[in-house]
């Protein structure tokens, strides 16, 4: 779910902001994509919640956000500590409504929420996204796992109006599942997809050299791949809540 989430703000064409909301504690970017190299003593988004609570969110947001040389990423740092999860749940409302602020400075924001049913888990960011995708590999236990919570995502994005913002992401279609297989399993339609390449997958992962030119493997051509299509729903989806919208404001 990280790799992936990295790997799509990687090729993302607008300059994001890649946040770290898993709630255990893992710092999975920072201990693998750096190897350890840049583990985060201070700064994160629990100084976020801090911030919430002094009035200050927006204006502290900028300063916690860490670069990812030679991209134009920023990164917000998760929690250091899995206990430190719990303090976060009422800053997830008030920072949506900061990031969705960011769009008219042409920035995007991307969240790796972790895995869901965990304490801590920003379910209130994911409702309030444009687009949530639900991560799932093609195989029989990734789809049981991802049938028990879909019909949940489904109505918490049905209860808002906003039924078009949610999908599904596989990863490795085919193996043994096809995309629409998954589709019709989850009765959630698949937006995009990331081709099943774990050589090139652990550049993401542990860092990693890419054993060949990264922009030619399988991996990256998905991504690349998976961004189009993932736009082009944000797109339609807008659409449709902007016509939800218009025709219940209708006398």
């Amino acid at each position: 779910m990280t790799s992936s989430a990295l790997g799509l703000a990687m090729a993302w064409p607008r300059p994001s902001i890649l946040v770290d909301a898993d709630p255990t504690g893992a710092r999975a970017i920072p201990a693998g994509y750096f190897r350890g190299g840049q583990l985060p003593s201070e700064g994160s988004i629990v100084d976020l919640a801090v911030a919430h609570r002094q009035g200050s969110l927006v204006e502290e947001l900028p300063r916690l956000l860490m670069r990812i040389p030679n991209t134009h990423i920023q990164l917000l740092n998760g929690p250091v500590r899995h206990n430190q999860a719990r303090a976060l749940d009422s800053l997830w409302e008030p920072l949506a409504g900061a990031f969705k602020g960011l769009e008219r400075n042409g920035q995007d924001v991307i969240v790796d929420a972790g895995r869901l049913g965990l304490e801590g888990s920003p379910y209130k960011l994911l409702a309030a996204a444009d687009l949530a995708l639900l991560v799932t590999r093609s195989t029989v236990p990734a789809l049981v796992g991802a049938a028990s919570w879909a019909p949940t995502l489904r109505d918490t994005f049905s209860r808002s109006g906003a039924a078009s913002s949610l999908g599904v992401l596989v990863v490795g279609p085919g193996k043994p599942f096809t995309a629409s297989e998954v589709s019709k399993t989850l009765q959630t339609p698949t937006v995009a997809a990331l081709e099943w390449d774990p050589a090139s997958a652990e550049v993401f992962s542990i860092g990693a050299q890419p054993r060949r030119k990264f922009e030619n493997t399988g991996l990256s051509k998905s991504l690349r791949a998976a961004v189009q299509a993932i736009q082009a729903t944000l797109s339609s989806s807008r659409a449709a809540i902007d016509l939800a919208a218009g025709e219940r404001s209708q006398p």
